[in-house]
């Protein structure tokens, strides 16, 4: 499956876009004082598979099966974008902004990345 999206590419593309998107508008949701949107599980779960997806979809977009040089961007451009997350959500009532889901969302980003160098070194061993 990997490789058929690394040749429709345009397709992680939406796929990355569209869970930019979906981020952005979760991180716009307000939440009643006492509700607790911290760290319970599902925000945990929620902050490292998003952005496993996020990570995921655009390491594939920009690498492609090829230059594994760009994962290192995909890393920094998705860890920028959590950070950005973040800091959106200083604007948002009833929301706020940790380092600890910073953490949790490179968690999900670096997971992304090993896996798609994995899949990729895997891949290539057996089409020799």
């Amino acid at each position: 499956m990997i490789a058929w999206l690394e040749r429709n590419s345009w397709i992680s593309w939406i796929i990355t876009i569209a869970l930019g998107i979906l981020i952005f508008y979760f991180s716009t949701l307000t939440f009643p004082s006492g509700s607790g949107s911290g760290s319970n599980i599902n925000s945990i779960f929620y902050h490292i598979i998003i952005f496993f997806l996020f990570a995921f979809f655009l390491t594939n977009s920009l690498v492609k099966g090829g230059n594994k040089n760009f994962i290192i961007l995909a890393i920094i451009a998705s860890i920028v974008y959590g950070i950005s997350d973040e800091i959106h959500q200083l604007y948002v009532p009833g929301r706020s902004s940790t380092i600890f889901d910073i953490f949790l969302d490179s968690i999900g980003i670096l997971s992304a990345s090993v896996i798609y160098l994995l899949l990729l070194e895997y891949r290539n061993g057996h089409s020799k």
